[in-house]
């Protein structure tokens, strides 16, 4: 998405809900796509419920993992992430963050995580998005819950007990709101889901969009 990874930045791109889904229409229509599954992660998440409650029939099925997308109070954790300056160390304290299993935040992925963000652009593109004070930017993020509660599609909702970062009651919120949903909360689990536990995450994912 414009203002991550290696997407270009143009000047003046305004970061916000109404830019993303946009740009991810925009992404469907030049590859062609008429309808697709989704499978959104915490900001991604949002930005997939977002795209499945203005595009509906650009979607088949929805899956949101450790979402944000309703209004909740912002953690310490995901105001440390927004926060974030650019260093091995800090790197390395948010992978803490990120995972229950400290095993997986390695000092091999920090440093690799760290690189990224340094690479030019990236940290003035990312400051831009998510200012202090940040509470604002989980409203910007959300979509109303009446719209919600009217989603028609199939949606697998994902969420780590142990979630830091988003909270375990934005999953149960949407599991509440959304017809046709059902949940599923991994323990021992923190950001990470689709990591954490990859291989049983993975098959229910196959076995959800196989339906």
């Amino acid at each position: 998405m414009v203002g991550f990874g290696y997407t270009e930045r143009p000047a003046g791109v305004e970061y916000k809900l109404d830019t993303w889904v946009d740009h991810a229409i925009g992404f469907l229509d030049a590859l062609g796509l008429d309808q697709v599954d989704l499978i959104g992660n915490s900001f991604g998440g949002g930005l997939s419920l977002a795209l499945a409650l203005r595009h509906p029939q650009r979607v088949r099925r929805l899956v949101l993992m450790g979402a944000v997308g309703v209004s909740f109070e912002l953690t310490q954790a995901l105001d440390d992430v927004w926060a974030y300056t650019p260093s091995v160390e800090n790197m390395r304290g948010l992978l803490d963050i990120f995972a229950y299993n400290s095993a997986l935040a390695t000092d091999e992925l920090a440093r690799m995580r760290y690189e990224a963000s340094i690479r030019p652009g990236v940290q003035e593109a990312y400051s831009a998005m998510f200012p202090a004070p940040r509470q604002r930017w989980i409203e910007a993020m959300a979509s109303a819950e009446s719209d919600i509660a009217r989603l028609a599609h199939e949606t697998l909702i994902f969420h780590g007990r142990d979630d830091k970062v988003i909270p375990l009651s934005n999953a149960l919120r949407f599991a509440e709101l959304i017809p046709n949903a059902q949940l599923h909360i991994f323990n021992h689990c923190g950001h990470w889901t689709q990591i954490e536990h990859a291989a049983r995450f993975s098959r229910m994912v196959v076995d959800f969009f196989r339906e």
